[in-house]
C-alpha cells in the first residue's frame, strides 16, 4: 500500500515509517522538524532512515538512500493548501497520523503550539482523508486522556471528561473530531491512546532519556511524587507492531452500539479508540533501579512533589487490541531499558 505517515522525523514515526517499508510498503513521511527539542536527534533519525540532512527542501519530497520505498518530505501540516497538494500529488491509500506537539507540562507554557498543532493540523487531516477516498486513518491520541479517573486499568469504555493538562484535552478532542468525520462522511478513523513509550531514538523530554542522560553524567535526576508512581511503560517495537495491525484493518462500525448505554470506545460510524499499552505498570522505583543495573551507575534522587498536569498511576486495559489483532507485547522491562541505554552511549558517544 501507499501509506502516509506524518511525525517521521519523531521517535515512534521514525519507527513505524522503517517498519512499513521493511514490510514491502510505499511510505511517504512527513514532519516540519520544530525545534520543540535538539533538531540534531530528528535530523538523526531521519539519516537513520536514509533522508541525508543536506538533500531536505520544504514541500518537496526526498528519497531514502537505504530504505526502498521511502520518501520524506518538511512540511506544515497546519498548511492547509501544502497539505492538499501532496494528496492530490501522491496516490495515498491509508493514513497513520503521529505527528503532534508532545509533553504535558510544556502545555502548561504554551498552549497554542497544541492547538496549532493537535487540533488545526488534525482537521486539516480530516478534510485531505475527506477528499482524498481515505480507507484508513489511524492517529495518535494518549493515556494523558484519562487525567482525574482513577478505576484502574484504564479502560476505552470509560469516560474521559475530566483532563488535567491541556495536551490531554487537545487528544481528546482529535478523537471528538475523528468520531464526526466517521458518522457524517463514513471516513474509517482509529485513535490510539498510547502508554508511556519508551527505546531507541526517545525523545530527551521522557523520563528514561533525562534518568539516562543525568546517572550516566553523575547528575541528580529529579523524581516526583516522591517515588510514589506507576507507568505502564511499553517498548516502541510492541507499539509499533500494534499500529500496523490498526493499519492494515479499517474499523467498521459497530452494530450492536446503544445510544442509550454509549459506548465511548466505537460508534455506529467506522471509528474505534484503542488503549496501546503493555497492560503491566512499572513502579518509578523499580524502572529507575533497572536502569541502575543496566548502566552500571547508582542514581543520585532529588525527591519532589506531584508536578501540575501530571497523574500518579497509568494501567493500560488492552483487552480490545488483543481481541481484534492478537496483540500482546512481548519486550521484557530490562531489555527494553538496555536497548535505550546502548542506543544513548552509541549515538552520544558515551
Amino acid at each position: 500500500m501507499n501509506i502516509l505517515v506524518t511525525g517521521t522525523a519523531g521517535f515512534i514515526g521514525y519507527h513505524t515509517a522503517k517498519r512499513l517499508c521493511e514490510q514491502g510498503h510505499r511510505v511517504l513521511g512527513l514532519d516540519n522538524i520544530n525545534d520543540y527539542y535538539d533538531v540534531n536527534l530528528k535530523y538523526g533519525r531521519l539519516e537513520a532512515a536514509g533522508i541525508k540532512r543536506e538533500d531536505i527542501r520544504e514541500n518537496r519530497v526526498v528519497k531514502s538512500r537505504e530504505l526502498e520505498g521511502y520518501g520524506f518530505m518538511k512540511i506544515n501540516l497546519e498548511d492547509k493548501g501544502a497539505l492538499f497538494k501532496v494528496f492530490e500529488e501522491e496516490k495515498i491509500d491509508r493514513v497513520c497520523h503521529l505527528a503532534a506537539q508532545p509533553g504535558v507540562r510544556y502545555s502548561l507554557e504554551n498552549p497554542h503550539a497544541y492547538v496549532d498543532s493537535n487540533i488545526v493540523a488534525f482537521v486539516n487531516m480530516l478534510e485531505a482523508c475527506r477528499y482524498h477516498d481515505i480507507q484508513n486513518l489511524v492517529y495518535a491520541s494518549s493515556s494523558s486522556v484519562y487525567g482525574l479517573n482513577e478505576k484502574m486499568p484504564f479502560s476505552t469504555h470509560h469516560n474521559v471528561d475530566h483532563p488535567v493538562s491541556l495536551y490531554a484535552a487537545t487528544k481528546k478532542s482529535m478523537e471528538l473530531l475523528a468520531h464526526t468525520y466517521s458518522h457524517l462522511f463514513n471516513l474509517p478513523t482509529v485513535g490510539l491512546r498510547f502508554f508511556t513509550v519508551y527505546g531507541p531514538w526517545g525523545r530527551p523530554d521522557m523520563a528514561i532519556f533525562k534518568f539516562v542522560k543525568n546517572i550516566l553524567a553523575g547528575r541528580i535526576i529529579d523524581v516526583y511524587n516522591h517515588g510514589e508512581m506507576e507507568r505502564d511503560f511499553t517498548f516502541v517495537e510492541d507499539i509499533v507492531q500494534g499500529i500496523i495491525k490498526t493499519i492494515d484493518n479499517p474499523p467498521r462500525g459497530n452494530g450492536e452500539w446503544d445510544g442509550n448505554a454509549p459506548d465511548p470506545s466505537s460508534g455506529r460510524a467506522p471509528y474505534k479508540i484503542y488503549n496501546i499499552g503493555n497492560n503491566k505498570p512499572v513502579a518509578l522505583m523499580d524502572f529507575i533501579r533497572t536502569i541502575e543495573e543496566i548502566t552500571g551507575k547508582k542514581a543520585n534522587m532529588n525527591m519532589l512533589p506531584m508536578q501540575p498536569g501530571d497523574v500518579p498511576a497509568t494501567w493500560a486495559d488492552c483487552s480490545d487490541l488483543e481481541r481484534d489483532f492478537g496483540y500482546k507485547p512481548s519486550t521484557p522491562l530490562s531489555e527494553g531499558v538496555k536497548a535505550f541505554v546502548d542506543w544513548y552511549r552509541s549515538f552520544y558517544k558515551q
